[in-house]
């Protein structure tokens, strides 16, 4: 991670004792003032709604240190630094009351302030309003949102513009901690940086592309979120999209963040749509039974601890869509992810044509193309299957599977891989928002995505059954068999 000067700033950071900042962000701001990449004298409000003094407070973020850093990573010096620059204040997000305790922290301030809204987005323009009737912020305050924003288009409208009545787009961050992956990084080091990948990355080169995001998890006891959201509007909106969008986007002209984002909203734009017919073949949805996951037994989805037993929410989404344009035209883009899968697992999947003509051994012609492993997770990495002669004497010309493989972990033992919050914690504070999902990306996503649910409530097409431990409705298997492929499941 770069080690540039990192501003002072101030950051207030609203449901401080919610499970996002405890899991995610007290640990990624630890590691950056761990490694003297917070600036000397940033400042951390914690702003939530219960009773607790500051001594209690502390204690509940070393707790979540505790539970979240690795021991050796934990020194004491570091550990007491970092604490000492978190205050706190209980405060009602919903009503202006109270909020001029955070004018007050900030008066004798002279830096930027940052805004992290770790809360339903439902409160986000409440927020955003009372901070601007109390006179807490002035033109460099930024304000970070967490996607997804709404429940469908018309909603996400709503919220945007709630938050843009307050701040002008170029000071707002809507997070997407996918896009602070160091291998999502790396993906655009790769595509653009190298002319081997750079020249082959188009219909002519590339018979189709796999994305998949799979959970071992339930839903967590988000029961009451999840029942509302499901895995379209939760995952593929959320996340997949975007991954979508760094695999199919033109060159941007420069690095950018408008430049970038510019060219992740013509893919949105050119999104085939999924209507009629199309969406029966092409579409799958699915709803997790009980199974066994590990080795241990697990409830269905409709068993799961305070469960609407009649629900048609989907925890499983597969689907084939096309990105209609030069670039792309006639390549599948393969799409799936759900809950209570075998393996915890992000990979994108790119596979090469394969030669005009084939001269080895005919009962390996199934093998004779390259393909492009992207991991995300669990451990990041980037593989390159390749084929060579298998050794020996009695080989003869028989063809071997190989990788060509960077994993992050081995290849650079002495450097932490930095979590995707830490980069873009980092990025917040020095105020450069190409990491970033911008308004229109969100909104053409929503429009593509509403079209979907349309259609579904359109045919009556209710989520089809899973074992949990599975790898989804056998239909998911069948959708891409039947264009002679199958998942790709070995790294």
């Amino acid at each position: 991670m770069s080690r540039d000067t990192t501003p002072d700033v101030d950051l207030a950071l609203f449901g401080a004792l919610g499970d996002l900042a405890l899991r995610k962000l007290y640990p990624a701001l630890y590691h950056l003032d761990r490694e003297g990449l917070l600036g000397e004298t940033t400042r951390i409000l914690g702003l939530a709604r219960q009773e607790y003094g500051l001594d209690d407070f502390r204690g509940r973020v070393k707790e979540a240190l505790g539970k979240r850093v690795k021991a050796s990573e934990l020194d004491q010096a570091s550990l007491e630094r970092f604490l000492a620059r978190i205050e706190y204040q209980r405060l009602d997000f919903a009503t202006a009351e109270g909020y001029d305790v955070i004018r007050e922290w900030r008066e004798a301030a002279r830096r930027p302030m940052v805004v992290y809204l770790a809360v339903p987005a439902s409160i986000y323009g409440d927020i955003c309003a009372n901070l601007e009737a109390s006179g807490s912020l002035d033109d460099e305050t930024r304000v970070v949102v967490e996607k997804p924003i709404g429940y469908d288009l018309e909603s996400s409208e709503q919220i945007n513009d709630a938050i843009g009545e307050v701040f002008p787009e170029s000071r707002i961050y809507r997070m997407d901690h996918y896009l602070g992956k160091e291998t999502v990084q790396n993906l655009i080091a790769l595509r653009f940086a190298n002319p081997l990948f750079g020249n082959q990355w188009n219909q002519n080169q590339i018979s189709h592309v796999e994305i998949t995001v799979a959970e071992k998890v339930g839903i967590e006891g988000r029961w009451g979120y999840f029942d509302q959201a499901g895995q379209l509007r939760d995952m593929v909106q959320n996340h997949l999209l975007q991954l979508l969008c760094l695999i199919a986007m033109d060159p941007p002209s420069n690095l950018d963040a408008d430049a970038i984002r510019d060219e992740k909203v013509k893919v949105l734009k050119a999104l085939k749509p999924l209507e009629g017919e199309e969406l029966s073949r092409n579409v799958v949805r699915g709803q997790y039974i009980g199974g066994s996951v590990d080795g241990e037994s697990v409830p269905g989805y409709l068993e799961e601890e305070g469960a609407n037993t009649s629900s048609h929410t989907e925890t499983f989404v597969a689907m084939k869509l096309e990105v209609a344009n030069w670039r792309w035209a006639g390549v599948p883009f393969y799409l799936r992810t759900g809950k209570r899968m075998p393996e915890k697992m992000s990979q994108i999947v790119i596979h090469f044509r394969q030669q005009p003509h084939y001269i080895f051994d005919p009962d390996q012609r199934g093998l004779a193309a390259n393909k492009l492993v992207i991991r995300l997770q669990p451990e990041e990495g980037i593989a390159l299957q390749v084929l060579t002669k298998d050794s020996g004497l009695d080989k003869g010309m028989r063809l071997r599977p190989g990788p060509l493989h960077l994993d992050f972990n081995h290849a650079f033992p002495k450097t932490r891989i930095p979590d995707a919050y830490e980069r873009l914690l980092l990025e917040v504070m020095k105020g450069q928002q190409y990491l970033f999902v911008r308004r229109d990306e969100v909104e053409f996503a929503w429009r593509w995505i509403d079209q979907l649910i349309a259609g579904w409530e359109a045919r009556n097409m209710p989520p089809r059954r899973y074992p949990a431990g599975s790898w989804g409705p056998v239909a998911s298997i069948a959708m891409i068999t039947q264009d002679g492929r199958s998942w790709y499941e070995d790294y």
